[in-house]
């Protein structure tokens, strides 16, 4: 029961996610990802997580493209 109730609050939470990343794509025409984070969902432009990589957010070794294939979502 409290699996379920879980996966429905992350499934309103996953949904405003893509909206918002779907709603910036639209205002800068640059590709957003919807990651998980520290057990968070984060909206990031592919730039930002270039940035992220560099600044040592992530782990050493790790590149953009394997985030973004390891991303929820993805704008096209």
């Amino acid at each position: 029961m409290i699996r379920l109730i879980k996966d429905i609050i992350f499934g309103f939470r996953f949904r405003r996610a893509v909206r918002k990343a779907d709603r910036f794509h639209h205002i800068t025409h640059r590709k957003y990802m919807v990651l998980v984070i520290n057990k968070k969902l984060v909206v990031l432009s592919k730039q930002e997580v270039g940035k992220f990589v560099e600044n040592g957010v992530f782990k050493k070794g790790t590149a953009v493209g394997d985030i973004e294939t390891k991303a929820l979502y993805i704008t096209m």
